[in-house]
């Protein structure tokens, strides 16, 4: 009796079978890169690379560098540091592997999740406020910005997003010529340089930096960002960290989270002290020491926090949109991990902080 050949029929469904099952593979493959295993603790790390900005909104890092906080917490790690002149330029760093550590605006920070959500964790703050809009004397008003050249520090760092996001708000094209605002990316070095030699009518910029536009250069303020945030408080600065080092050596992680809350601390208790030391560390990083006006200008205008707001950061994440520096809002659930950050609060006597749900995938 012949063998029965199967039918057209059952061979397709066995086909389908194979596929399917391929599929479920596939999709697996895909979960397991959208959230690999932790990696194993590897204990202290030998060396931690922290990045920074020369600004008086990265306050706390001046003040952990300068005074040894830092140092002291990580005994034999040793301390490398870089700085920078905007978020951009750090994530670059950051997911590039050249950088452990890194303070950093919020906008930069959203996006260095983007660009790689499993590179990165928002692990504290670091200051909010100082950040200001400042004007040649006369703009009293936004609709006197028009046929303006506006300052930013670098293309989608966190003032860049905030002023164009205000100027969409207020119906104000970007873009050149009398019917628009011209928003300039321009290093925060030389922004006054071009404001005093008429090349630029003002800049939405981070402290020092505004303040030194209207100490030295005589602009002044149109705006204090904090007047646009409910209760004045949005997070300028934050920290975030290469996931994998964070894994690797959650020790070293918690020994800087110490330093930081003790340089946050000593702003606290001793304000006067602590501004004086971030502007000695300002002289230490090719940088300078600011005038007494200056700082004591800038130093008012921030807030030093190792609480990140993170509820915040969903709206952040919109104003990009908004800004038009992004298609689509980020999606940030699983960027945030202050279980860290909250033993070093608590061993400071200091309560949590939230992650506001974003420590959920």
């Amino acid at each position: 009796m012949p063998t029965p050949r199967p039918s057209r029929r059952a061979g397709i469904a066995v086909v389908a079978a194979v596929l399917a099952a391929l599929t479920v593979l596939a999709g697996c493959s895909r979960a397991q890169e959208s959230a690999p295993a932790p990696q194993a603790d590897q204990g202290p790390a030998p060396e931690l690379r922290l990045g920074f900005f020369p600004n008086i909104t990265h306050a706390p890092a001046l003040i952990g560098v300068q005074n040894g906080l830092f140092a002291q917490q990580l005994g034999a790690t040793r301390l490398a540091t870089q700085t920078f002149n905007a978020g951009p330029e750090e994530v670059s760093a950051l997911l590039g592997n050249s950088l452990d550590i890194g303070f950093i605006g919020s906008g930069p920070a959203i996006n260095a999740y983007k660009q790689d959500p499993n590179g990165v964790r928002l692990i504290a703050g670091s200051t909010s406020g100082g950040a200001q809009l400042v004007v040649r004397p006369g703009i009293t008003t936004p609709q006197q910005l028009l046929g303006r050249k506006i300052a930013t520090p670098q293309l989608g760092n966190t003032q860049d997003i905030a002023l164009k996001k205000w100027l969409r708000q207020n119906n104000l094209p970007i873009g050149t010529g009398p019917g628009a605002v011209e928003v300039v990316n321009i290093d925060n070095a030389r922004a006054l340089d071009a404001y005093r030699t008429g090349q630029l009518d003002g800049g939405w910029l981070p402290e020092p930096f505004s303040s030194r536009f209207v100490v030295e250069g005589g602009a002044t303020q149109l705006l204090d960002e904090r007047t646009l945030w409910p209760d004045g408080r949005f997070p300028t600065t934050v920290v975030i960290a290469r996931t994998d080092y964070v894994q690797q050596h959650p020790a070293t992680v918690s020994a800087f989270l110490r330093g930081l809350v003790a340089a946050e601390d000593l702003a606290r208790t001793d304000p006067a002290t602590a501004k004086n030391v971030a502007n000695q560390a300002l002289g230490a990083t090719n940088s300078r020491p600011l005038a007494a006006p200056v700082l004591d200008r800038a130093w008012a205008n921030v807030s030093l926090d190792p609480d990140p707001l993170a509820a915040t950061f969903p709206q952040l994440a919109q104003d990009a949109v908004t800004a038009g520096t992004a298609p689509s809002a980020t999606q940030l659930n699983g960027f945030v991990d202050v279980g860290p950050l909250n033993q070093a609060l608590q061993a400071a006597g200091r309560p949590p902080v939230s992650a506001a749900g974003l420590d959920q995938r």
